[in-house]
């Protein structure tokens, strides 16, 4: 006998909910910064870099259907370990421009925050990389950036505050 699709009680076979469809309509570099510390004051004694990334998010509706624009935002500092001395700075804005339709209203937000940085990643990867090494550095590659772990982050970092500000009864 074959399978058979799963029925509802009245024997109709279930709708399934439309398939989610994401496009990348666009990439661009918003803003970028690189300054060369080293190159401009000279550090003394052994160089040791300590680097530090971190990284912000943004999400807006653009006027057209469906389109969503993310914005992401990384600061790369790198300081000698043994005197603290600054080496390098790269600040950079990442765009995104995003189709996305099917995507339930509960569920874009989260969407938005962790799986659109996700797609251009590797875009900023290559960036990030090509200036450090024409900025006359190693060429830094990023190591991979855990966007859910970031959205969980700030979702608890904006409940805290939220409870801090909430006056006690």
């Amino acid at each position: 006998m074959a399978d058979e699709a799963p029925k509802t009680e009245n024997g109709a076979a279930p709708a399934q909910a439309p398939q989610v469809q994401m496009r990348v309509l666009g990439q661009f570099i918003r803003d970028l910064s690189f300054e060369n510390a080293l190159a401009t004051k000279g550090v003394e004694g052994e160089v040791k870099p300590e680097i530090n990334v971190e990284v912000s998010l943004d999400a807006k509706k653009r006027p057209a259907d469906h389109q969503y624009e993310i914005i992401s935002k990384y600061k790369v500092t790198s300081k000698n370990a043994g005197t603290g001395q600054p080496l390098f700075l790269l600040e950079m804005e990442y765009g995104g421009i995003f189709h996305i339709e099917n995507v339930p209203e509960d569920q874009l937000h989260p969407f938005l925050m962790i799986e659109c940085p996700r797609m251009i990643f590797p875009f900023v990867r290559r960036i990030v990389s090509d200036v450090t090494r024409d900025g006359g550095f190693p060429p830094l590659n990023l190591d991979t950036v855990d966007f859910l772990v970031l959205y969980r982050q700030e979702v608890a970092r904006r409940a805290q505050t939220a409870k801090a500000e909430k006056p006690a009864s």
